[in-house]
């Protein structure tokens, strides 16, 4: 029997399903399939679903809750194909035949918590609470874009401004940055550092995305403000670019500081990024990303942001409430100190989620393991 609140989603799904069949009948032809409900089969023990589309900024959240949580874990990679991905996240007809080859299956058993997180990942995470019967908890991180209600818990940042007896605003994105984390990785990457001296600044380098641009004037503007810190206020460098940041800029930071207490990540390696953070007396981080800067302040270090050309409403309003809240501060070319608490984003939504899961009689364990 067909669950009450499975049928006007059962209606929809028809209905738009009749429209994408009239529109691509080359698709529906070749993977039309008879979608009944599955039975509400489940693994031997409580666990969780991390899907995504595989992107390392929302799979970095969603590992980040689903550590918290606490349940042992499964990652699993969505990346589905047009047309279905032309077509708004909730409204997508039989979702698994637009799973391309290097997508990981979703198939039953189900678990007992799914987080998910990116628009992409929403279809299969609805596909679960249908196919369980509702058994699955069903947590999306960001904006669903899609009716709120269909998820147990939504956990949005602030700056998209949703709202509901479901939702759980964060002041930042969530992250997986803890002092456990920061003290094994500053061990690690300690005598890579040794010979620089303190105070110890980490430099966060982004790149050009759909909304800044990394131009090489504000490259250049930034070299020389870091070797002016070198040379006149006596600090090391750690400089961390990202793939984003592009070969002839980072070439300009390494001319700019060649011959100074400064090191410049050359991506061969692990990723010393978390070592930074660690070892740091202060952070510097470019504005083009929402995760860098969170992460950031998650350290409860003194933050300086670099703006870049460019921006939208989102990352106005996302910086300006960070600087409003004193967890960061532009930068001028000069180290600022001053003290804040860090929002603990991850803390609140987790607790949520144990609710939850208690509530259906599930049980975290106290760590989480990674397959």
């Amino acid at each position: 029997m067909v669950p009450g609140w499975y049928l006007p989603s059962l209606r929809n799904n028809i209905t738009h399903a009749t429209i994408f069949h009239n529109r691509f009948p080359e698709f529906t032809k070749i993977h039309l399939r008879i979608m009944t409900m599955a039975p509400n089969t489940k693994s031997t023990g409580p666990n969780c679903w991390v899907v995504t589309p595989g992107h390392a900024g929302m799979e970095n959240q969603a590992l980040a809750l689903a550590e918290a949580v606490g349940l042992p874990l499964t990652v699993k990679r969505v990346r589905p194909r047009a047309p279905w991905t032309w077509l708004p996240p909730g409204w997508w007809p039989w979702p698994r035949a637009a799973l391309g080859g290097d997508s990981d299956p979703i198939e039953a058993p189900w678990p007992d918590l799914l987080i998910s997180c990116g628009r992409r990942a929403v279809p299969y995470a609805l596909l679960v609470k249908r196919e369980s019967a509702g058994a699955t908890t069903i947590v999306h991180i960001q904006n669903p874009q899609t009716r709120l209600s269909a998820f147990d818990l939504v956990a949005p940042p602030r700056h998209d401004h949703l709202a509901g007896a479901n939702v759980v605003e964060t002041e930042a994105s969530l992250h997986r940055i803890n002092a456990a984390r920061l003290d094994t990785a500053a061990e690690v990457f300690a005598p890579q550092l040794a010979h620089l001296p303190r105070p110890l600044v980490a430099v966060l380098i982004g790149g050009s995305n759909s909304c800044y641009q990394l131009t090489p004037k504000i490259v250049a503007d930034l070299a020389a403000q870091l070797r002016t810190l070198c040379v006149e206020q006596g600090v090391g460098l750690a400089v961390t670019p990202s793939r984003r940041t592009g070969s002839d800029n980072i070439e300009t930071l390494r001319q700019a500081l060649a011959g100074l207490p400064a090191v410049v990540w050359d991506f061969a390696g692990d990723n010393p990024y978390f070592g930074y953070l660690g070892l740091a007396d202060a952070i510097i981080v470019t504005c083009d990303s929402v995760n860098m800067v969170s992460e950031a302040c998650a350290t409860g270090k003194p933050v300086h942001v670099v703006h870049l050309s460019g921006g939208n409403r989102k990352f106005n309003e996302f910086h300006a409430r960070m600087e409003n809240a004193g967890y960061t501060r532009p930068f001028a070319g000069k180290l600022e100190h001053w003290p804040y608490q860090p929002a603990d984003d991850v803390g609140k939504v987790t607790a949520r989620i144990h609710q939850l899961l208690a509530e259906k009689g599930h049980v975290p364990e106290e760590s989480a393991n990674l397959t």
